[in-house]
């Protein structure tokens, strides 16, 4: 009871310093209930920067991982951009610099770069192309008359868009912790237990994962596809946290997470006491030099040209 007054005080608080700072609160889908709660849009990451590009916020508390803050940035040069932990980053995001996208480059002058949109501001700098786990095939089907394509950095990302693409990508050695501790027996578990669910996994996951799923979905299209699906159970191969919110949505059906280990723990990092504490204090602000904003707003523009 004591646990409930005191969550309610803190949103109330969370709710009043929000309008005061006109300012909204954006949750990427793996993050904790709470704060989820609070939220304002929930969605994927390239998804809720663009929402909030459109509002009439002058803040944006972005409730996600360090690259996400910077996408809101490079989208909202006149908005404030904090994050509640500044110390929540992405370990895929971190496994390739800028230097690193220029050598590949100098390596295959003649190709053209897609990059994840799961990179920091420097990284996307460096991009042709910008794509999300949504539209990577639809990039990579629209480049035809290119005859060599580097594809940054998740290897499994990349593997999957080649097989549908049927196109050899230049991809680098990255990859997401959390989504590789989803495996096959896993699935293979699950639908033991579940035999009328539908799969749904990310196509951040393993190949031979990916290779037994019904369906390969960002996971705002998890949540589309759920909804719209005439099946009541499904196991879910993506990060736990999802799994609150297509409850939410679906409250008569059922989801299974296909691994209790896929946690990603840079996510869980954010709670409703830090987004107090980050609208009281207005901090921490992540702001992306005009330089390096203009050359990835051009990757991201040419992307969205395409989609």
């Amino acid at each position: 009871m004591l646990k409930k007054i005191f969550r309610d005080d803190l949103e109330k608080k969370i709710k009043e310093l929000k309008k005061k700072r006109n300012a909204v609160i954006l949750a990427h889908n793996y993050q904790l209930p709470e704060v989820q709660d609070v939220a304002d849009f929930r969605g994927d990451s390239l998804e809720l920067s663009r929402i909030a590009s459109k509002t009439d916020a002058k803040v944006i508390v972005f409730c996600g991982v360090h690259f996400m803050a910077e996408t809101a940035s490079i989208l909202s040069p006149d908005k404030k951009v904090i994050v509640p932990d500044v110390h929540a980053g992405c370990p895929m995001a971190n496994m390739i610099t800028a230097a690193d996208v220029r050598k590949l480059k100098k390596e295959h002058p003649e190709a053209v770069v897609v990059g994840y949109v799961n990179t920091s501001a420097d990284v996307k700098a460096e991009l042709d192309y910008c794509c999300t786990s949504t539209n990577a095939v639809a990039v990579v089907n629209a480049l035809k008359d290119k005859k060599e394509i580097i594809f940054i950095p998740d290897k499994y990302l990349a593997d999957y868009t080649s097989k549908q693409t049927g196109r050899k990508l230049i991809s680098w050695n990255g990859y997401c912790p959390t989504h590789v501790k989803i495996l096959p027996e896993d699935i293979n578990r699950e639908r033991k237990f579940h035999p009328f669910a539908k799969v749904m996994v990310h196509p951040e996951c393993l190949s031979a994962v990916v290779a037994l799923a019904d369906v390969v979905l960002s996971t705002s299209l998890m949540g589309k596809f759920a909804k719209e699906s005439e099946a009541k159970e499904f196991i879910v191969g993506t990060e736990v946290g999802l799994i609150y919110r297509l409850k939410k949505d679906n409250p008569t059906k059922e989801f299974y997470a296909a691994s209790e280990r896929a946690i990603c723990p840079n996510m869980k990092r954010t709670t409703q006491e830090k987004i107090l504490w980050a609208l009281e204090e207005m901090k921490e602000e992540v702001r992306v030099s005009d330089e390096i904003r203009q050359r990835a707003r051009h990757a991201l523009d040419r992307m969205l040209e395409i989609i």
